[in-house]
């Protein structure tokens, strides 16, 4: 359980993270803000308390992977790792500009602590099903942490990697769904509905969790529970549904259908950072 303290951490970490995706998309002039702050509070939560990692050595043997499926929301990503010392902060200045090494989507050989190149949606997690595979035959003590969209959940290929990862007992295996449910041309449930989303993940074997993905108590419970079922090899892949607004923190694109990829001046993104004190 996470005492009070480390909520507060956790709080001002997702704060830092949104403050920074927000200038790094200011300063380009345009970006999937709405997906990246939807994401930040289960980042922070990563980055903050969960996963074991090494800024000085990204590539350190033992660590714990993350696969962001949704590689759009990138821009979250790359705030969360500079705030915790991957690379320069100064690097956020160059998002998607010539010679940048921040793409606007995820790319394993550019961004050191990026642990899966990223943005054909719905392919993320099978990758990760294949990282977790490998730790599992090597017999690694890690975790492979994947964050997938609600509106890539449509594609198929993720009902492939959910037999997968149940069919070979990937309990090394903790996936999250960043159910915002806002997709690029409309509310996901006008789109495809997911409809029961729970019942679908339990049905292809998974142990599945919901909770607020802006619940930093409720998430890390949550994560807990994915590792204790899954101790020792035993147990079954996690799914964690978090609830999430997308845009969140931010009331100029907060829950707005066009938030997936809008225009955002250095100004608009400036008084964003204020309103988050």
């Amino acid at each position: 359980m996470l005492d009070q303290a480390e909520i507060s951490g956790l709080e001002d970490f997702a704060r830092e993270i949104r403050k920074k995706t927000l200038y790094t998309i200011g300063t380009l002039g345009v970006g999937h803000i709405g997906g990246a702050l939807s994401i930040a509070d289960i980042l922070a939560l990563l980055y903050g308390k969960e996963m074991r990692y090494d800024p000085a050595d990204p590539a350190m043997e033992n660590r714990d992977l993350l696969v962001l499926s949704k590689g759009h929301a990138g821009p979250a990503l790359y705030a969360a790792l500079a705030i915790k010392g991957f690379f320069p902060l100064d690097w956020l200045d160059t998002l998607n500009k010539g010679g940048t090494r921040l793409p606007s989507h995820c790319d394993r050989t550019k961004t050191p602590g990026i642990d899966m190149t990223t943005g054909s949606l719905g392919q993320g997690l099978s990758a990760a099903c294949g990282l977790a595979l490998g730790r599992k035959i090597d017999r690694k003590d890690v975790h492979v942490f994947a964050v997938i969209g609600d509106g890539e959940s449509q594609e198929g290929q993720n009902w492939e990697a959910a037999m997968f990862a149940a069919h070979y007992g990937l309990s090394n295996l903790i996936a999250f769904t960043d159910y915002n449910k806002l997709q690029i041309d409309g509310p996901v449930d006008e789109i495809m509905s997911l409809s029961d989303i729970e019942g679908k993940w339990k049905s292809f074997g998974w142990h599945v969790q919901r909770c607020s993905g802006h619940d930093f108590a409720a998430m890390h419970e949550a994560v807990a529970a994915a590792k204790a079922q899954g101790k020792d090899g035993k147990g079954k892949p996690s799914m964690i549904i978090l609830d999430t607004i997308k845009g969140k923190g931010a009331a100029f694109c907060e829950g707005k259908v066009e938030n997936h990829n809008m225009p955002v001046s250095i100004e608009t993104a400036r008084q964003a950072i204020a309103e988050l004190g």
